[in-house]
């Protein structure tokens, strides 16, 4: 078929038009490679940076850990200091009573019946029950204010007449080291022939054979062993 000198330019025109939006379709072309590389990039850029925020994050709840720790170990001096310098102003009698009052709103929040005997003429404090038994525990408790120079705190176990507690007297004696907010639960038999005893509630060295009965709570959950007569 013979084609003049119009038909052939028009077919040329057409060939350069058809290549050309090849050229410019073509997904896989130069424009698409610069895509891909532009969205590495952004994507490596934005891990990084996730990567530098979880590891300021976790710089920065380090941070605050430690300081709440500083600031609670500095209260918590602050308290036995406190604690320390009130005692020094009051009478024997008068902590003896805080560390009563101290014991019955213990004894109610571990979930015991509190009462105290009418009167001082009873050898004990308190009678202790735990809640719905038959169970009633004559309780004595003596209290610590003050720490020893050797870190230790000092108490009493013996009566207003220097006689050693026994079962006949009381059925347990609870030791309070208020400085440390730490209580010894220790059955009469426990402290039978002693006039005094030590407590190091807040040293890691030092550890008394008492130490077992710390927060002890349990024995007066326990039925009475009495002596029979």
């Amino acid at each position: 078929m013979e084609m003049n000198g119009d038909s052939v330019e028009a077919v040329v025109g057409a060939e350069v038009i058809s290549l050309m939006a090849e050229a410019e379709w073509d997904p896989e072309g130069e424009s698409g490679a610069r895509s891909k590389s532009k969205s590495k990039s952004k994507s490596k850029s934005k891990s990084k940076s996730k990567s530098k925020s979880r590891a300021k994050s976790k710089a920065a709840d380090r941070s605050v850990r430690s300081t709440q720790a500083t600031a609670t170990s500095a209260a918590a001096d602050e308290g036995v200091r406190c604690s320390m310098s009130i005692s020094e102003k009051l009478t024997p009698k008068q902590l003896g009573e805080i560390g009563e009052a101290e014991f019955i709103a213990k004894g109610v929040g571990m979930a015991f019946v509190v009462a105290k005997p009418w009167g001082d003429s009873e050898s004990y404090d308190f009678i202790v029950n735990p809640r719905r038994t038959f169970i009633y525990w004559r309780v004595q408790v003596k209290s610590a204010h003050t720490i020893g120079a050797d870190g230790g705190c000092s108490f009493r176990a013996h009566d207003h007449n220097q006689q050693s507690y026994t079962a006949e007297n009381i059925d347990a004696l609870v030791a309070y080291a208020r400085p440390m907010n730490a209580w010894y639960v220790m059955p009469v038999r426990v402290v039978e022939e002693l006039k005094s005893l030590m407590l190091y509630p807040g040293s890691k060295k030092k550890r008394s054979r008492f130490e077992k009965w710390r927060e002890a709570w349990e024995v007066l959950r326990k039925p009475v062993r009495r002596p029979r007569k």
